[in-house]
């Protein structure tokens, strides 16, 4: 009988310990880490947030959008990281790196169409919204013991802004010094059917 109840314990243990280590919230921050280690609480709220919100804002001026755009290509001359990857734990966008451009994979023209269509069609959930889905978000990654830099500032901060309602990040200084991003949010849809099947 005793044995019994060992291998019931040890199975709801092991069952517990699975939901854990494959929690979606925690994968993304494990892998965002993993692929850029100097990354800090605000990058990874960057990355939670661009995968309800985009960019974070609606272009109303894609002719300034498109200038800007050509302006951040010409400023430097080699990309770095991914050709792609998914935002947040849902996967609702795609960052995609510059260099598809740059390499001359995608035309500039397809890019921007479908960067433009992509923030069109963003629905926002509200900022009470947000709120809470960050809230979740925070718990496990408090949970994870990470040795993020200016972690209780950042955190604190995070909080702070939202409660004056407000939402949008950047990335933290250590993260732009260490990776220089230059890359465009992609809707999944488009993505998937317009963008990926023409990488390598």
């Amino acid at each position: 009988m005793r044995s019994a109840i060992t291998i019931i314990a040890v199975t709801i243990f092991l069952f517990s310990c699975k939901g854990t280590t494959n929690d979606p919230i925690r994968v993304a921050v494990e892998n965002q880490l993993k692929a850029y280690p100097e990354s800090t609480l605000q990058d990874l709220y960057k990355n939670f947030f661009q995968d309800y919100f985009g960019p974070g804002h609606l272009v109303s001026d894609t002719t300034a959008a498109g200038a800007y755009l050509n302006r951040e290509l010409a400023s430097y001359d080699n990309a770095t990281g991914a050709y792609y990857e998914p935002t947040g734990y849902k996967g609702n966008f795609y960052r995609v790196n510059l260099s598809v451009v740059k390499e001359g994979i995608i035309s500039r023209e397809v890019f921007f169409d479908a960067f433009i269509r992509s923030v069109s069609n963003i629905q926002f959930i509200t900022l009470e919204e947000w709120t809470k889905e960050w809230a979740q978000i925070d718990s496990v990654i408090q949970t994870m013991n990470l040795s993020l830099a200016n972690y209780a500032q950042e955190r604190e901060r995070i909080f702070s802004l939202l409660e004056q309602g407000q939402y949008i990040m950047h990335h933290s200084e250590s993260f732009s010094k260490a990776y220089d991003p230059h890359y465009r949010i992609i809707e999944r849809k488009i993505f998937s059917e317009e963008i990926l099947p023409l990488l390598p």
